[in-house]
Formats: structure tokens, sequence, C-alpha cells
């Protein structure tokens, strides 16, 4: 007969055992049937257009060409108020996943979970803009920070889930939630202010920080599956790279003429991300946080634009006008009168000075869906009635 020591040492290896079965089980399938978004220009379907105060002087997505053509149709007779040619990044992973296109949330009566939910503006930041002038940061674009975003999320979740014959938490359950990209205005704004690297650099950490609070808040709401893109290389930017140009040759990459120490901020940023993620996917095993990684998705364009189907001088913005890089920091921006722009911007990785062409997006989209650019990778088996090979 065993002993009493045998015993409780066997029975502690059963439930050792147990626990670490459980642990390293993979979160249970679901079904997405909607795609929420947060986030900046890069996923903004209009919002930042129905916000703005200031009829007289719109932003730039209020004229065309932003918008020139909508998903494969002929040109847009008016624009749609996206910062881009059109398709966004948030519009590529719907097509290819078989869910609605997510429309605009601010200003609309027509807000529900069936056809998705939109808070992503244009100029957005992941910290709040009081704090970032506190730091001498005095950017205006808006103040529709991350914690804003969730916050007017919270206060119309209510109506949203009693117009629905669906529990709550089920139907967040159900969503793919986009959060982001958000983070790389809180850096843009102080490097065009020309605020020190360093004070850049102690952002990281906050931004992080913010990212990650505002991952748990949707956690503890019902959200079972998130996307979290990183960084651009931002050192591959045409706005970054007219704002740095240098006449030093050893300044740039001489394989893509690109600024490695943007790019190495990129990365910082990109590490600390991934560090956090993976701090957050241990503390809620249920859920599924999956890394984007817009980094590296979108750098091999420009170590072998040909393979990918772009031009071999892919730094250059398909829309704009002047310099080496088609953009000027000042008002002769793309969508002002007089500024021209490509008749196929499919060729260009850059749309504007700031944003990505549809092409870009679709191929990042693809990218992270089927593979190498999702951490963990997506589990197809997961999905609804989607197929990233459309």
């Amino acid at each position: 007969m065993a002993s009493p020591l045998k015993k409780l040492i066997s029975s502690f290896l059963l439930i050792f055992s147990s626990t670490i079965i459980i642990a390293s089980s993979e979160p249970p399938c679901r079904h997405y049937k909607s795609i929420i978004s947060f986030g900046d220009s890069s996923a903004d379907t209009g919002n930042y257009l129905r916000l703005s105060s200031d009829v007289n002087h719109p932003p730039q997505a209020a004229f065309l060409p932003y918008g020139e053509t909508f998903f494969h149709s002929p040109p847009a007779i008016t624009p749609t108020a996206r910062f881009r040619q059109n398709h966004l990044f948030s519009s590529a992973l719907a097509e290819f996943l078989g869910l609605p296109y997510v429309p605009l949330n601010f200003g609309s009566q027509n807000v529900s979970f069936e056809k998705g939910i939109n808070f992503a503006v244009y100029g957005a930041t992941a910290l709040d803009r009081a704090f970032l002038v506190e730091k001498g940061i005095e950017s205006d674009f808006t103040n529709v920070s991350l914690s804003v975003q969730l916050n007017i999320f919270k206060q119309i979740l209510p109506n949203l889930c009693a117009s629905s014959s669906r529990d709550c938490r089920e139907m967040l359950e159900d969503s793919l939630i986009l959060m982001g990209e958000i983070g790389v205005n809180d850096y843009t704004y102080p490097f065009f202010e020309g605020k020190s690297f360093d004070k850049i650099k102690d952002l990281v950490p906050l931004v992080i920080k913010a990212i990650s609070s505002a991952i748990v808040n949707l956690i503890d709401l019902g959200g079972k599956t998130f996307v979290v893109p990183g960084s651009f290389p931002l050192g591959c930017i045409p706005a970054y790279l007219t704002l740095f140009q240098t006449a030093k040759e050893e300044d740039y990459d001489p394989f893509t003429g690109c600024l490695p120490w943007l790019n190495e901020f990129g990365e910082h940023h990109n590490e600390q991300l991934k560090t956090e993620l993976k701090r957050l996917q241990q503390l809620y095993p249920h859920a599924s946080i999956i890394y984007a990684d817009h980094y590296n998705s979108m750098y091999r364009f420009f170590r072998e634009p040909a393979k990918h189907g772009f031009k071999n001088r892919p730094l250059g913005a398909s829309c704009g006008v002047g310099g080496k890089y088609n953009f000027t920091v000042s008002e002769d921006q793309c969508g002002y009168r007089g500024v021209s722009y490509c008749p196929n911007p499919s060729e260009y990785v850059h749309w504007d000075g700031y944003h990505s062409t549809e092409a870009t997006y679709r191929k990042m989209a693809q990218g992270l869906l089927n593979g190498p650019y999702a951490t963990p990778a997506f589990n197809w088996s997961c999905l609804g009635s989607g197929s990233a090979d459309k």
C-alpha cells in the first residue's frame, strides 16, 4: 500500500500536470462576426472629417484624390474621407475574412455590432492630449486619444447591446478587435516639433502601457480576440525622410535608402510591445492576443520592391509634390489644389507623405493572415465564412 506521502505527491503531480494542460491549451475558436476598430488614420473611415469643426478648412481627406477608388470600383466622384487612396488595413482584413467593411462611428445614427464599430480617428494618440501638452508636446490635431475612444465605446455599449437579441459579452466575444495601429502619432508630433530623441524615447513605455490598459479593459468587457499592430519602419516613410534628410550618404541604409536610426526607434517600440503582449497573454490565457508585425511586413517592400509589385524606387509618395520623396512639409500636400498624383498608385508603397497605398495594405493584410507576420499565427479553423485567398 502506498504511503500517505506518496499519495500526496501523486495527487500533487496529477493536479500540476492538469494545470499545465489547461494553461497551454489554445483559446477556443471564435467565428468572427464583425470588427471593432480603435486607432488612428490607419483605420479611420471618416471619423475625423465628421468631428472636424472648421468647415472653411476641412482636412485633406475631404478632397480628391483621397478615396479615388473604392475597393476596385471606378474612380470616385466624391472622396470617402479616408486618409488613403481608399483601402485601409482594417478594410483589407474585413475583405479577407468575409466581414462587413467597418463604417465610421462618430456622427452616425446607425451603429451596430453586426456592421462593425469604428472609433479610429486621424491623428489620434495612445496617450491623452493633456498629458502630451504637460510634456511640452503641443500638437492639436485631435483630442480623441485611445482612452477617449474606449470611454465612448463604453458609453454606447448598453444601447448597442439593448438593440440586439444576443448577450453583450457574446457579441464582444464574436468580434475581432483591432487595436490600432496606435502610438506612432505620439512620436510623430514631438519628432516634428524638434523634441530631443531621449525625450521621445521616454514616451515608449507610457505608450505601451496605454495600449495594454485598453486591451485589459476590453477583456473585462468580454473581448476575446485582439489584433495589435506594431510600429511601421518610420525611417522609410516620406515625411520622416524629408524632415531628417541629410547630405551624408553613410546616414542611409545602402540597400533600402531608409534612415536606420528611425527604424531602430520603431523596433524599440515593437520589442516593448511584444513583451507586454506576452505578459497579457499569460494573464489572460483564454483570450487570443495577436501581434501584427507591421514593421517587417512593410520593410520587405523596400528591400525587394519589384518582387512585391512596386517600383524600384519605393520611398517616394504617389500623391504629393517636391523634393526627393515627392513630399513637402507644408500646406502643399496631397489633397490640396495643384498637387498632382500618379495614375497608378498600386505601383507605390506610399500614398502620401504619411500613409500607405491600398496595394500596400492588401499585401500586409495577406501577410498577417497567411503568415508570417502574426504572432501567434491566425488559426484558420477558427474563421467563419471568410478566406484569405479571396
